[in-house]
């Protein structure tokens, strides 16, 4: 009889190919948390209150903070009043980076948030359910003495989300409001060394724009993007990561077709997955590097979703294919109920992808959350998304105890059998309830380790050993799902060793009835796995 190699490896064999895999998950934690910096950098920029009485400025020049052509710059908005300054005469300017640095390919993004100072004012009260409308430019440089050149320009508004502590008297005015955090911009490549936003705050009072919004005093932005050790390392263990799992791929692909069969169900299913994995690890983003791509952040979406979505199907299917009383198996169609749910919630989750970062391509301070609209359907996608993943949950778990409760009837059969027979078909279906073990190990470290990196500070320190535990997580969680794919289709593959030929049946102590009862269902020695046999027979019973 011939099965997967899980099937027919020795205990020990199985122990050794365990460990090796173990230690290469702990280099990859260990990658990320002794050799990595820290994935993300936050800085906080002030921004500077410019003057500029032409018309259209916007469109003929760009104030600069500093530097050496700067504006002309107000120290608050009490001069701007003495001088007979108006509010749309008055232009917010950041420079990125701050004074003597660049920004740097290897950065990948950038992320914007904006914080504003508002200041109570009995006379200019901040309404409530206030709108602020944000005429904003972006525009790059890769040298000190070049012109800008514009990226992009838009009209945004924003909801703001304002507490005042205090009671709003004449004591009070000056105190500032405690505001959330508001959406900016975001862009998915920083292929140019500076850059410059010039934010104006438009107020038109027959139209209502800018009314009611309180007296602001600063604009905040802290800016977000990844560091340039972390890209390194990241692109790192993608390229080394491609080839091995392409090796495995193409073995575990030749070791199916040198079978006289066609490949059975699940063997599909984990080539797809292995296909998927190879998608997501293929290292373009080294072209990043040289190239202003700025939709590898979408990219990088729809990659991890199609893995995602793989992965999960490939869990119900490969419980489905152990379910030792179903009839239908090999066939795709048979999992539609299970499936669906994952198709759905992949496909809703994909359009809410590219109605925020599709758009952001175009207009980089977009965001879907700032309208109701957008917020109604984002939140719909969220919540269809939500469902499906339920279901799909609650199909798992059903799936799942049936395969093992399934195990546990059958194995009241095995009595039976000669002691070494027994022993055979009990590593078969302790090696099946390990594979399923693992799995739930490696989800429940997925989630584990993204909890801990949101609650602890970021980093440990042991005596002089800094551990970034957020780096840590990022390296070590793909590279677990990388060695997860790598030992299915190594253990997964189909084993060209015939049972027979290293044991007679009498050296197993197996009589010929027996044998003839255990595989009067096989009609071929490349057939299926002898999980397969050994429920097969049961089924039909």
């Amino acid at each position: 009889m011939a099965g997967a190699i899980i099937e027919n490896m020795s205990t020990r064999k199985l122990c050794i190919v365990g460990g090796i895999l173990l230690v290469f998950q702990v280099i990859a934690f260990l990658v990320g948390g002794l050799i990595a910096p820290s994935p993300t950098t936050a800085v906080p920029y002030m921004s500077v209150k410019c003057i500029d009485v032409r018309k259209n400025h916007h469109k003929t020049k760009w104030l600069m903070p500093w530097g050496s052509n700067p504006c002309e710059k107000l120290k608050d908005f009490d001069e701007a009043v003495s001088r007979q300054i108006e509010a749309n005469d008055i232009v917010f300017a950041v420079h990125i980076p701050l004074p003597n640095k660049e920004m740097s390919p290897w950065f990948q993004f950038m992320l914007f948030i904006m914080q504003l100072d508002i200041a109570f004012k009995m006379d200019n009260d901040l309404k409530e359910n206030a709108e602020i409308t944000l005429d904003v430019s972006l525009a790059y440089r890769d040298d000190m003495f070049n012109d800008w050149e514009e990226i992009a320009h838009a009209i945004e508004i924003r909801k703001l989300k304002c507490t005042f502590g205090s009671p709003k008297t004449l004591e009070s005015e000056g105190r500032h409001y405690d505001c959330d955090f508001l959406p900016f911009m975001e862009i998915g490549s920083v292929a140019h060394k500076y850059y410059l936003i010039n934010i104006r705050l438009p107020v038109n009072e027959r139209k209502g724009i800018n009314v009611g919004i309180g007296e602001i005093k600063d604009i905040r932005l802290v800016g977000i993007h990844q560091n340039g050790g972390f890209t390194k390392v990241w692109f790192a263990m993608k390229t080394f990561l491609t080839p091995s799992i392409l090796i495995i791929m193409v073995w575990y692909w030749r070791r199916i077709t040198l079978m006289t069969r066609a490949p059975v169900l699940l063997e599909k299913v984990i080539f797809a997955l292995g296909i998927s994995m190879t998608f997501i690890n293929i290292p373009v983003e080294w072209f990043s590097i040289g190239f202003d791509w700025t939709w590898m952040l979408l990219f990088g979406d729809i990659r991890q979703g199609i893995f995602y979505a793989m992965l999960l199907s490939f869990w119900i299917i490969f419980c489905g294919e152990h379910m030792m009383d179903q009839n239908e198996r090999n066939r795709l169609s048979g999992y539609w109920k299970q499936v669906g749910p994952i198709a759905v919630g992949s496909f809703c989750l994909f359009i809410f992808d590219m109605c925020e970062r599709g758009v952001q391509l175009k207009n980089p301070f977009y965001s879907i959350w700032t309208t109701e609209v957008g917020t109604e359907l984002a939140m719909a996608f969220i919540i269809v998304a939500g469902i499906c993943l339920c279901l799909y949950f609650l199909f798992l778990c059903f799936m799942v105890f049936q395969v093992f409760r399934n195990i546990s009837g059958k194995q009241s059969s095995l009595p039976a059998m000669s002691k070494a027979r027994r022993l055979h078909y009990e590593g078969l279906i302790f090696r099946f309830k390990f594979l399923m073990l693992i799995t739930l190990a490696c989800a429940a470290m997925t989630v584990i380790f993204f909890i801990v990196s949101q609650v602890t500070e970021g980093h440990w320190k042991w005596g002089d050993i800094t551990i970034q535990v957020n780096s840590a997580f990022f390296t070590g969680i793909y590279g677990m799902w990388n060695l997860y794919v790598f030992a299915l289709m190594f253990l997964y593959a189909p084993s060209h060793k015939n049972y027979g030929e290293d044991q007679s049946n009498g050296d197993l102590g197996v009589s010929s009835g027996e044998e003839l009862q255990l595989t009067t269902t096989i009609t071929h020695v490349d057939g299926p796995t002898e999980v397969y046999k050994l429920a097969r027979k049961e089924a039909q019973e």
